[in-house]
């Protein structure tokens, strides 16, 4: 089946999102190594160094995220799919922005994670970014090949599944130790932190499912 792109008239746009698509997959990867950096050795040069990079990814999507708006409104482009496109995007945007509070929250309260959860939490890390990975995969197809969104779309709710799983057996376990409550509600803070992010990808599918059956109606 001949591919059914949305951009037939504007490459310029064309490319100003894949570009887009691309800052959200690296902060993931971004994200995935600044926690892993974290459990390891702490709040070092390391992690501010992907931090400050994610923050970089964050701002630079903000520039794209109001370019893609304005070339849209102004030039009258798809005008039976702009809604969705901007609603698309803006959702997308916040799911960086996630990564990014949740890394700042790191930095400013340097939670003490004691060896036994470290585990946990890189289980859920990586669980959270697999389904943003898919996310943005999903997101890819809508603009070109709106039929394979489901197929990812299904994989980012299996991640976001695992991740609800992982989280909730992590929180068991930080509640069932000898830490005293302060540290185990902060602890259970950050355990949130992280698993919101896959609760956000999973939100921003189920637009998306919705947006690419309009497509293909």
């Amino acid at each position: 089946m001949e591919k059914l792109r949305l951009f037939r008239r504007s490459k310029n746009l064309e490319y100003e999102i894949d570009e887009f698509l691309g800052k959200l997959s690296e902060s993931a990867i971004l994200f995935k190594l600044a926690v892993k950096t974290y459990l390891r050795e702490g709040c070092t040069d390391e992690f501010n160094e992907k931090l400050s990079e994610v923050n970089s990814l964050e701002s630079s999507a903000d520039v794209l995220r109001r370019r893609i708006e304005n070339e849209l409104y102004t030039h009258t482009l798809i005008p039976e799919s702009r809604g969705d496109v901007l609603g698309l995007i803006e959702t997308l945007d916040d799911v960086l922005n996630f990564f990014e509070g949740a890394l700042w929250a790191i930095h400013i309260e340097r939670p003490d994670i004691p060896p036994e959860f470290r585990p946990g939490f890189k289980k859920l890390t990586s669980m959270v970014v697999s389904s943003v990975d898919s996310l943005v995969l999903a997101a890819r197809a809508f603009f070109h090949s709106p039929l394979a969104v489901n197929d990812y779309n299904h994989k980012v709710l299996l991640f976001e599944k695992e991740a609800d799983k992982i989280s909730s057996r992590l929180k068991q376990e930080i509640f069932g130790s000898d830490l005293d409550l302060a540290h185990k509600m902060h602890l259970r803070d950050f355990v949130e932190h992280i698993d919101n992010v896959a609760d956000w990808a999973e939100d921003v599918a189920d637009r998306l499912a919705i947006y690419a059956i309009k497509r293909m109606a």
